[in-house]
């Protein structure tokens, strides 16, 4: 099977007709070539980098991440994705003797999708194939992403924008069976008064991450307002470099397609290339653009690099 771009449409799938018609429409597989592991980043260019920059304001910065801590976000509903365990290996260790200078380290075990961070592009895959045309069989347990893996991805600062969804309804928090549909972000870039352009990457508030930050993640996960299936060709018609939220799945959740489960994550990180996060904390964000009248702002979100990583935390800093 050849690691070149490629379509293939003879092999079977359970994911319906209407799956595979938006899949064809948000396709870009072979757009940057057959070699292309990043995908839609490719439209972050220098020169959208400069214009973000230059439209910093106050030099304000809003932390995004929620903290990695034991009790984090995580239930034990996706097996191995644990919380962060954090162990000291050496407290006031005087290395080199005794008098001479002590140091403490430590260490720490979790799922690096646990808390915030970034889906690589083949953190998802469908009918044997992942970004690109790629086979999925090339994700392996020794090496883990041969291709597009989290460490392909050298930097990622661009214009953030974003979409206070909630906000723009006139609620503190959208309701748990809320699918966030293409009409509600564009309710939401009128909100904000600007217009989503090539290169940006997409905040999308919910307001979901309250229920977490107020004690209860259970509730936080389930039932969960989240991105509608719809909202691929919304993004791929702007040409979105990455789009990130604040709830624990990305998409509704249960799914708005009956026994459809994650198509979007499919259509994101398969279909389009296009880098998703999940538990981004946007509160804090949300009332300082509110303030300002302002919803774009220069984002900082590297990834960390996880050689063949499907997934990576992230510390995420919107500079107003």
């Amino acid at each position: 099977m050849s690691d070149s771009a490629t379509t293939d449409t003879t092999t079977p799938s359970a994911l319906p007709p209407e799956f595979h018609d938006i899949a064809k429409r948000v396709n870009n597989w072979g757009r940057w070539g057959p070699d292309d592991e990043i995908g839609t980043l490719n439209l972050i260019t220098d020169e959208v980098v400069r214009e973000a920059a230059a439209g910093i304001r106050t030099g304000r910065r809003i932390p995004l991440a929620l903290p990695l801590k034991e009790d984090g976000v995580q239930t034990g509903l996706i097996p191995g994705r644990i919380n962060p365990l954090h162990t000291m290996v050496q407290i006031n260790q005087e290395l080199f003797g005794p008098g001479t200078v002590a140091t403490s380290d430590d260490a720490v075990t979790m799922g690096l999708q646990t808390a915030t961070h970034w889906d690589a592009l083949t953190h998802a895959a469908h009918s044997g194939k992942i970004y690109n045309g790629r086979p999925a069989d090339s994700i392996t347990a020794h090496t883990g992403a041969r291709f597009s893996g989290i460490d392909k991805v050298p930097h990622l600062v661009s214009r953030g924008v974003l979409l206070d969804v909630a906000r723009a309804k006139g609620v503190d928090r959208l309701p748990g069976d809320h699918a966030v549909t293409p009409e509600d972000l564009a309710e939401a870039e009128e909100f904000a008064g600007l217009t989503v352009r090539a290169g940006d990457i997409v905040l999308v508030r919910t307001g979901q991450i309250q229920t977490y930050l107020a004690g209860d993640k259970h509730a936080y996960g389930y039932p969960s307002p989240g991105l509608s299936i719809r909202t691929p060709e919304w993004f791929h018609a702007r040409d979105v470099a990455a789009v990130a939220n604040d709830t624990l799945t990305f998409e509704i959740f249960p799914p708005e397609i009956e026994n459809l489960w994650l198509p979007v994550h499919a259509l994101d990180l398969v279909e389009m290339g296009m880098l998703q996060g999940q538990n981004w904390n946007l509160e804090k964000l949300s009332t300082a653009c509110a303030e300002v009248s302002r919803y774009s702002f220069l984002l900082s979100a590297m990834p960390e690099p996880f050689i063949g990583g499907t997934g990576t935390p992230v510390a995420p800093v919107a500079i107003l």
